[in-house]
């Protein structure tokens, strides 16, 4: 049975994080540039269970803007239980924690792990805007997951990038990479060549038993 939760609290919990984001982007210039350079991009993060949708717009101004229904197509859905996103902000192996889980990954995860790794390197202060919008309690249980979410190391990220890579190309893929594609297509011809070269081979062989033999 799909648990149910309160609209209010959704859009309480999501402007605290939209104003954590802005005051430390408005201090991180750097930062600001990048999410630029993402331009107009949507990220789409679906709990199951509970069932709630948020979509992360990051926009051409570099501004961050959290909702809980947009009509876009996003770059990249995440997809999977309250549960198991607690389990990966909490893990010591992101990577692992990640391939191990019911989490979907659904699109391009380039834009993802992009914002994953602006938004590491800034200063958020997520504790004062969700204590403001939730209360005490669930506001710091809130702050604490996410800085577990944005607290990987450049290690894990690595770990994370390569792991997923070879996950979606090995296990989840629907069709071969192009690599593999252009080795396959030039083995093809490969072969085509070496049959073209016996058949010119045989005739050639035919054509003196023939002679000999007339």
């Amino acid at each position: 049975m799909t648990q149910q939760h309160d609209p209010a609290i959704v859009t309480a919990a999501l402007a605290g994080v939209e104003a954590a984001l802005a005051r430390a982007t408005a201090l991180a210039p750097e930062a600001q540039q990048a999410l630029r350079r993402m331009g107009e991009t949507l990220i789409a993060i679906e709990f199951t269970s509970p069932a709630v949708e948020v979509f992360v717009h990051i926009h051409n101004d570099g501004h961050v803007s959290l909702a809980s229904y947009n009509e876009a197509k996003p770059a990249v859905r995440v997809r999977g239980t309250l549960e198991s996103f607690l389990g990966l902000a909490t893990a010591d192996d992101p990577a692992a924690t990640l391939i191990n889980s019911d989490i979907e990954v659904i699109g391009n995860t380039a834009p993802l792990l992009e914002l994953q790794s602006i938004v590491t390197k800034m200063d958020v202060d997520w504790e004062a805007p969700l204590v403001t919008a939730l209360g005490d309690v669930a506001g710091h249980q809130l702050a604490e997951s996410l800085r577990g979410l944005f607290s990987w190391g450049e290690q894990a990220m690595s770990r994370l990038r390569r792991q997923l890579s070879e996950f979606i190309l090995e296990e989840g893929r629907l069709s071969p990479p192009a690599a593999e594609l252009e080795w396959f297509y030039g083995e093809v011809q490969s072969l085509s060549l070496r049959v073209d070269r016996l058949e010119s081979r045989a005739r050639r062989l035919l054509a003196r038993i023939e002679a000999l033999s007339s």
